[in-house]
């Protein structure tokens, strides 16, 4: 899910600057989206300790992710450019507002929590080091922005599809 969101966000300077003719505007995008995963996050990290539910939640978090990568693939406009910050940064923050209560309930062993939580998090900044590379080669030879928001699409899909392999929390 980070690999999706990595490729949703870590391009939108280019994107903003190449396709929509909007360099200047990127920090208002970014605020736009900041300010959507703050405020969601904390709302969903509350009704999922009310619920007890995990995964539901970081589910609905990726596919709600997907959609606005979906739009700006379609769509790749200034209006929807701001509309999809608002919506991702929506699905990001239903997604981190849950994710690492998940994770915690996840860890193998007690007595090696803080060692498997690290690894969890290293996982987390992982994608970040790949988004790059991915997006180089999906930019120049499969679909430019459009093929780029696809994967992001694709991406988080895939992770709110996996999520539901884990048996071991509800």
């Amino acid at each position: 899910m980070f690999l999706g969101y990595g490729l949703g966000t870590l391009y939108i300077p280019y994107f903003l600057s190449d396709v929509v003719h909007r360099k200047g505007d990127l920090l208002l995008v970014v605020a736009i989206n900041a300010g959507a995963v703050v405020a969601v996050a904390v709302v969903s990290g509350r009704l999922s300790d009310r619920l007890g539910r995990r995964r539901p939640l970081v589910s609905l978090g990726s596919v709600l992710m997907a959609v606005p990568a979906l739009m700006l693939a379609a769509w790749p406009t200034w209006t929807m450019t701001l509309v999809s910050s608002v919506l991702l940064g929506v699905g990001f923050g239903v997604y981190v507002g849950v994710d690492l209560a998940l994770v915690t309930q996840v860890l193998p062993s007690e007595t090696d929590s803080a060692r498997d939580l690290a690894v969890a998090v290293q996982m987390g900044t992982l994608p970040y080091v790949l988004v790059p590379v991915f997006a180089a080669v999906i930019i120049h030879n499969l679909g430019g922005y459009s093929g780029l928001y696809t994967a992001s699409a694709l991406s988080s899909l895939l992770g709110a599809a996996l999520v539901w392999r884990i048996h071991s929390v509800r």
